[in-house]
């Protein structure tokens, strides 16, 4: 860092600061005057957001171990940081806790008289509903503990064991990361209408996650690169990451595509329902975001070499992805408040206080450690890597 650098970095920490606060202040304005349905949607939302994105980066840093990569070795400190997030969103998903009687309809009076809610109640009841909420939670934190405290201490110690031991471990995250995440979307996003069901939601939110997370990566990556923070990053390193990103968005839109197909092939009335509300009337047009920004966008910026070599056409793409990654969390857990959707100043006040909680956690996480893992024993082979 220059000293031109020091009152631009502390003028843009103030700002997420006052940022933060002005949400603190709208949030309990969007309680108050809104109610508590819209809050607690907003707030499931936004935390849905973070916590995906962050596992998006630890899925991509585990994933690493697994298969023994080297190409990504030099730009791993970029996902092992944004993989803070799960520190963050933890916390929130737990408060969010507090609203699953407000706006969950298995926890109604009248869900005793419903006999699929009925069926579903050994399932579906908060006793079981905050155990699995704190096993997840457990989890997440410990992989995020192993994986990414260890790397910043194997910059000092120089430990090769730690590489080993990593991934030895990676397959049983891998286990563990696909019961969490389809807990957290059954759980989460499909119990608040759960009367329906689908057996790919799951996969679907893993595709979500996944595909955030490569491009929150490729966005911290073309950061660090133009402020000159990772000097031996080649141009072929955020090419593969475009690589990467085209890849999943193809992957994101089969299996999006497929859910619907199957339901509105099988049209059964309990499933076809939760489409309904989604892609008719005022849904309509945000439902047409997705097909736009999570495939179309992305999908012809980075389909050619020029996308994935240019910086400026990259941004776009992976802006693009992370853009309707929200836009599908909005589409998933909004329509339960009505039939119109809700955009004004309590989702504004909201995404203040998440976006300055977010970047404020990620700008700490930033300053951690050197920019590349120095310790890791494949860094070298990592910066000799050739397409």
């Amino acid at each position: 860092m220059t000293p031109n650098d020091a009152p631009r970095t502390s003028l843009a920490r103030n700002a997420l600061v006052a940022m933060t606060l002005l949400g603190v202040a709208g949030a309990a304005l969007v309680y108050i005057n809104a109610g508590p349905a819209r809050f607690w949607a907003n707030w499931i939302v936004w935390t849905l957001f973070l916590l995906t994105s962050g596992l998006g980066n630890l899925f991509l840093v585990v994933l690493e171990r697994l298969v023994g990569a080297h190409w990504s070795v030099p730009m791993r400190r970029v996902p092992e940081r944004i993989a803070s997030l799960i520190s963050l969103a933890v916390p929130l998903l737990i408060i969010a806790f507090f609203g699953v009687p407000v706006l969950f309809p298995w926890t109604f009076p009248e869900a005793a008289h419903n006999p699929i809610l009925v069926a579903k109640a050994p399932w579906l009841n908060l006793p079981f509903f905050a155990i699995r909420l704190a096993l997840c939670s457990l989890v997440w934190l410990l992989f995020y503990s192993f994986y990414v405290r260890g790397s910043l201490r194997q910059d000092q110690s120089k430990d090769a064991a730690f590489t080993i031991r990593a991934r030895k471990l990676a397959p049983l995250f891998m286990v563990a990361f696909f019961f969490t995440v389809t807990i957290l979307a059954f759980d989460w996003i499909s119990g608040l209408e759960p009367e329906w069901y689908s057996d790919m939601f799951g996969v679907y939110l893993f595709a979500g996650t996944f595909l955030s997370g490569i491009a929150a990566m490729a966005l911290g990556v073309l950061g660090l690169i133009r402020r000159g923070r990772l000097p031996d990053v080649k141009p072929k390193h955020p090419y593969n990451l475009g690589t990467l990103g085209l890849a999943f968005t193809v992957f994101y839109a089969y299996i999006g595509f497929a859910q619907y197909m199957l339901i509105w092939y099988a049209n059964l009335p309990e499933e076809v329902v939760w489409f309904k509300h989604r892609i008719e009337g005022p849904w309509y047009p945000v439902a047409m975001l997705l097909p736009i920004f999570h495939f179309a966008l992305p999908f012809f910026l980075l389909i050619g070499a020029v996308g994935k070599k240019n910086p400026k056409i990259l941004r776009l793409a992976m802006l693009s992805i992370l853009f309707a990654h929200f836009v599908d969390l909005y589409w998933l857990v909004f329509p339960v408040l009505g039939a119109q959707p809700l955009f004004g100043w309590p989702e504004l006040a909201m995404a203040c206080l998440f976006l300055g909680l977010g970047f404020l956690q990620i700008r700490r996480a930033m300053g951690r450690g050197a920019d590349m893992p120095v310790g890791d024993p494949l860094l070298a082979k990592g910066l000799e890597w050739q397409l």
